[in-house]
């Protein structure tokens, strides 16, 4: 039994950060446009955006060593850093505009202040720590940042870390303290309790099953109500297929010329989760260190502090691992059935080209919980076992495509928007900083896909993101002003 309804603006298929975003951005330029969601779990943000899948870093480049690496001449490109601190910026400033409007309030229940840090042992890695140090410290983005190779300096910082450490091998960290911890579960609810007080339609435990386009040039939408299994057809102008790792094959389905020659590569992780109080109160930060060789930047061992329902947890990790399921709730068949015609060759040459990835992943699945504890001791040496618990975080599914720079079946590790050449359907694939560029990624979009709007709608977008359009690298004044400001709201400072 299907029944068919009438045309509404805009379809967000998927609860997680990036729909609550869309929605929330589309919910501000053009308030009377009618929304719908539908979301296959029985609430929102349960898939990446959770914050037991999700590292919440508040990823802004101050910390993680694979956003600056080291050129063949031995100097180190801060470029990515610097654009990935940018677009971090614009989700500090969209999440202001919420609060100081009245639209979400409590932001310390989804943001917290927190020091992030970067550590390097033995040689080599404290040089590199040190070259990346003077390289980024230079930059108006990355005052306040510290560099300390002392023991004693050290220990003050990372008492955990540093406590017990036998070894000789020099040590050295970096620490700025206008990083952040963010509760993306808990930011994705309070944006979706936002979006139903402005009157969108949210179906939880509804799947998406078909997306077609129709004579008119709209989509239709086939969603099955997954507790009475009456299957519904719900028609809009605009589609955006936020599924996290499910989109892909939703994305396959519309049959959009974008959608071919792209693949997913899936990628499960864990993390470890102290369970005693008394080790708990010993850290307060998040230190990210350098990847193994092989490793994808996903996988940089991180010891973090967070705050999830409203106490501070410790976590470790994250350990990779290879599941053919595209999402946490997902299907053993999901990586076989988005191979087609049109995307085996890529699909293939990857698998050739990622020996090294693919080996990786085979030895962490492999790892022992001891094996495990002995990666954990390299950052705290005086783990022990009865202390750490394993949790299993999200899926991620990193994009696979035909690049010109790498050639066929180049792995992707960033956020990619593929949208039809009309702009009336757009899916994001990929995954980290993710989250964390969610209001980058969603402006990108917007942009893309409603360029007939975009004058009238520009007032509004500065009104949201003031630095909208400016470089806050070339605008020092710009940047401290957004950023004191963003701090007093958020309660930051």
């Amino acid at each position: 039994m299907s029944n068919r309804q009438t045309k509404i603006d805009v379809i967000l298929i998927g609860s997680g950060i990036m729909s609550a975003t869309l929605g929330s951005m589309l919910k501000e330029l053009v308030p009377e446009w009618e929304i719908k969601v539908f979301e296959k779990q029985a609430s929102a943000g349960e898939e990446s955006s959770n914050e037991w899948n999700n590292a919440g870093t508040g990823h802004a480049a101050l910390c993680e060593l694979n956003y600056t690496p080291e050129k063949p001449d031995g100097s180190i490109d801060i470029s990515k850093a610097i654009k990935i601190h940018e677009q971090f910026q614009l989700s500090m400033q969209f999440w202001s505009y919420l609060v100081n409007s009245n639209l979400i309030r409590n932001p310390q229940d989804f943001i917290m202040p927190l020091p992030h840090m970067s550590l390097g042992q033995g040689k080599q890695n404290v040089l590199f720590l040190k070259k990346r140090f003077e390289a980024l410290s230079k930059n108006p983005m990355f005052q306040g940042m510290e560099f300390s190779d002392n023991p004693s300096k050290l220990m003050e910082w990372i008492p955990l870390i540093m406590e017990g450490r036998t070894s000789n091998e020099p040590i050295a960290a970096t620490k700025i303290n206008s990083g952040t911890d963010v509760n993306f579960g808990a930011l994705t609810r309070i944006l979706f309790e936002h979006l139903k007080r402005k009157n969108v339609e949210i179906n939880y435990k509804h799947s998406v099953d078909d997306i077609k386009r129709t004579s008119d040039g709209s989509w239709e939408v086939k969603v099955r109500n997954l507790d009475s299994g009456k299957v519904e057809h719900h028609t809009a102008k605009f589609v955006f297929i936020g599924g996290g790792g499910g989109s892909l094959s939703l994305l396959q389905k519309t049959g959009i010329p974008e959608s071919k020659h792209i693949g997913g590569f899936p990628v499960s992780g864990l993390f470890m989760v102290c369970n005693n109080p008394d080790v708990i109160a010993q850290h307060h930060a998040k230190v990210y260190g350098k990847a193994k060789v092989g490793a994808p930047p996903m996988s940089v061992p991180h010891l973090d502090t967070r705050f999830i329902d409203n106490k501070k947890s410790l976590l470790f990790g994250p350990f990779a691992g290879f599941s053919p399921k595209f999402l946490k709730t997902g299907s053993m068949f999901d990586l076989l059935g988005s191979i087609k015609p049109n995307n085996i060759f890529t699909m293939l040459a990857a698998g050739v080209k990622e020996m090294s990835l693919t080996k990786y992943l085979i030895q962490q699945v492999m790892l022992s919980n001891e094996q495990r504890l002995e990666d954990l001791r390299e950052f705290i040496p005086k783990a022990k076992s009865e202390d750490w618990h394993i949790v299993v975080a999200g899926q991620r599914v990193q994009v696979i495509k035909d690049t010109e720079a790498g050639g066929k079946g180049t792995l992707q590790f960033g956020t990619e928007i593929v949208s039809s050449a009309d702009g009336s359907i757009a899916a994001l694939l990929g995954a980290s900083p993710g989250a964390s560029i969610a209001v980058h990624v969603m402006l990108e979009l917007i942009n893309k896909c409603f360029p007939q709007h975009m004058k009238e709608w520009e007032p509004k977008i500065r009104e949201m993101i003031p630095s909208y359009s400016v470089s806050l690298a070339e605008n020092p004044e710009l940047l401290q002003e957004i950023r004191t400001s963003a701090a007093k709201t958020l309660g930051l400072s």
